[in-house]
C-alpha cells in the first residue's frame, strides 16, 4: 500500500508496516479478519503483532489513524496539483484502493470506530474547504460546516448504496471495485460540483426568504 508520501522515519519500522498490512487486510475482508489472518498476509507470526500493538483493537485504531493521515495527504496534493495534474491521479488509483475501502467498509459498518472515522473526514472536509475558498477554486458557503457533512455523508452514502444494489461489486476485489465506482461517479461529481443542477437561484432565494423568516417568527415568539 502507497504511503501516499515519503515515509517519515518511523514508517520504515516493522510496526508500521504490520499496520499497513492490517489496513490491506481489512479492507479486504473486512473487520472480521483475524490477527492471524494479517500475521499469514504479513509473513510474521501472530505472536509479532500481538508483542507491537497489544491487541486487535489497538492495531485497528492505528489503522484509522493512519487511513486519515493518507486521507488528508492525497486530498491536499490533489488540491495542490494543477487540474491536468489532478485528473492523473486517477491512474494511480490503485495505490490508494485499500485506504478507499477501509474508509467504506468502516463507514457501513457503523458503531464508534465507523462514526469517529466519519467525523474525522468532515472534519478534513472542511479544513479542505477552506483552502479551496481561500485559493479560489471553491465556492464559498453560508454554512462551510454544513456543507462538508452534506457533500461527505452523501457521497459515502450514495457509494455504500451502489454496493447494496450491485451485489457484483465486490469489496474484497479492492483494486477492481475502487476503479469501477470511480469511473462511474467522477463524471456526474465533477458536473454537479462544477456547473450544479438548478438552472437558476429561485428555489434558493425563496428558501433563503422562507428560513429567515421562520427564525424571525420563531425569535418573537420565545419567551
Amino acid at each position: 500500500m502507497r504511503t501516499a508520501e515519503p515515509a517519515p522515519e518511523s514508517d520504515l519500522t516493522a510496526r508500521a508496516r504490520l499496520r499497513n498490512s492490517a489496513i490491506e487486510v481489512f479492507a479486504a475482508r473486512g473487520f472480521g479478519a483475524s490477527v492471524r489472518d494479517i500475521a499469514a498476509h504479513a509473513g510474521v507470526s501472530a505472536g509479532l503483532i500481538t508483542h507491537h500493538f497489544g491487541s486487535k483493537a489497538n492495531l485497528r485504531t492505528e489503522c484509522d489513524t493512519e487511513v486519515v493521515r493518507l486521507y488528508r495527504v492525497l486530498k491536499s496534493d490533489g488540491i495542490a496539483r494543477p487540474p491536468a495534474q489532478s485528473m492523473w491521479m486517477i491512474a494511480e488509483l490503485d495505490d490508494y484502493a485499500a485506504m478507499f475501502v477501509y474508509i467504506l467498509r468502516s463507514v457501513r459498518e457503523g458503531g464508534p470506530a465507523g462514526k469517529q472515522i466519519l467525523e474525522h473526514l468532515i472534519e478534513e472536509a472542511i479544513a479542505f474547504s477552506e483552502e479551496g475558498v481561500a485559493s479560489g477554486v471553491v465556492r464559498s458557503s453560508r454554512d462551510p460546516a454544513a456543507r462538508a457533512r452534506y457533500l461527505v455523508t452523501s457521497s459515502l452514502g450514495g457509494i455504500i448504496l451502489q454496493l447494496s444494489l450491485q451485489p457484483q461489486l465486490e469489496l474484497a476485489e479492492v483494486g477492481p471495485t475502487v476503479r469501477r465506482i470511480v469511473d462511474e461517479i467522477t463524471l456526474p461529481t465533477l458536473e454537479l460540483y462544477t456547473e450544479g443542477v438548478i438552472a437558476d437561484r429561485r428555489f434558493l432565494d425563496e428558501y433563503l426568504r422562507y428560513a429567515n423568516h421562520a427564525s424571525t417568527t420563531e425569535s418573537e415568539t420565545t419567551p
